[in-house]
């Protein structure tokens, strides 16, 4: 009978740290899975915050260039349609 219980104990033990193996298992692939899908996150995040830092360059390099004289010169070319005293304007019979 002895015997029978220390089997039986063992056998115990044996499913006690099977079923721990099984759940530690389970447990490493869920965070494995959710490691990945941080990482896309992250990529994703770090190609946006590139774009924005290019995109706010951009509008660093138009903010200066709205402060020159030249800025100045297009807006009233374009705008206003004006020229300076000794320019010739040519139309297009469009």
């Amino acid at each position: 009978m002895k015997r029978n219980r220390m089997r039986l104990g063992t056998v115990a033990v044996v499913f006690v740290v099977i079923m721990l193996l099984a759940v530690v298992s389970i447990k490493g692939y869920e965070l494995q899975q959710k490691a990945n899908e941080y990482k896309q996150r992250q990529a994703y995040l770090e190609s946006e915050i590139t774009k924005e830092e290019q995109r706010s360059e951009q509008i660093a390099e138009y903010k200066k260039y709205t402060e020159t004289n030249k800025y100045i010169e297009d807006i009233a070319k374009d705008k206003l349609g004006l020229v300076y005293e000794n320019e010739i304007v040519f139309k297009s019979d469009d």
